[in-house]
């Protein structure tokens, strides 16, 4: 594989082959079509799921998981998948994708994020979005370092399952969509009365827009992306390939 081939290649989760030539289009404006309109759904699916929820945490963590593995597995040969602003930067720190795309994927998760929230308000009555706050995430605690906490690790679980599931060559698997939803549902089963666990500042910016709810928003931004560049550490100095790590190659 050439360094310029090596520069440009995008982290996909089902092509274990080399990237083949592409158009400027299918290069760089498809793929962020891609995690707009990928976004958009998986968030519109997961407010719903939380305004609809009668079963807790089960409900919110299955219909999360479901979406997003079926959305990587929909669109992860044309963008990666990522659908989360935390999971670009680390596919990017990972050398998974192009730095001319980490920009244009955060825009336009951010702009599918409010599409999917919108979407959501549109479908519900009114008095069931706004008792819900339209699936937007309320801090269950006043302890905010522990709120933060939870979604770092949360988000380093989920970032490490992706790079090492979808990026590192040692490690990487046909299975990744599968395995990278299923993380998302373990993380919400196991920590959303901790934090809601979101792990995804998209996911969070969208619904809080729409839904107008502001409360302690920062920790849905400072813990997904700390918890992606703690994982990137890892990888970089422990579990990384030795294109990747950066010491004891």
């Amino acid at each position: 594989m050439s360094g310029e081939e090596t520069k440009t290649e995008i982290f996909t989760v089902t092509d274990m082959g080399e990237p083949t030539k592409r158009s400027i289009f299918e290069q760089y404006v498809q793929p962020c079509l891609a995690e707009l309109f990928g976004t958009c759904l998986f968030v519109f699916v997961g407010c719903a799921s939380v305004i609809g929820n009668v079963d807790g945490n089960l409900q919110p963590a299955v219909a999360h998981g479901l979406a997003l593995g079926v959305a990587i597995m929909m669109f992860g040969q044309i963008s990666g998948g990522h659908f989360n602003p935390a999971v670009s930067l680390s596919a990017y720190l990972c050398g998974g994708m192009d730095l001319l795309l980490l920009v244009p994927y955060i825009l336009a998760q951010m702009l599918g994020a409010l599409g999917g929230a919108g979407l959501t308000r549109a479908v519900y009555p009114f008095n069931v979005y706004d008792g819900s706050l339209g699936g937007a995430f309320l801090v269950p605690s006043d302890d905010l370092a522990k709120v933060t906490l939870a979604e770092v690790i949360m988000t380093l679980f989920l970032t490490i399952v992706v790079c090492m599931g979808a990026i590192n060559s040692q490690t990487r698997s046909r299975l990744a969509p599968f395995c990278i939803g299923l993380t998302v549902t373990a993380n919400i089963l196991a920590g959303g009365r901790l934090s809601g666990a979101c792990m995804n500042p998209a996911r969070a910016f969208g619904p809080a827009v729409v839904a107008n709810h502001w409360n302690h928003h920062w920790i849905y931004w400072v813990g997904p992306t700390c918890g992606a560049l703690i994982s990137v550490s890892l990888i970089k100095f422990v579990f990384g390939d030795k294109k990747t790590r950066i010491v004891f190659k």
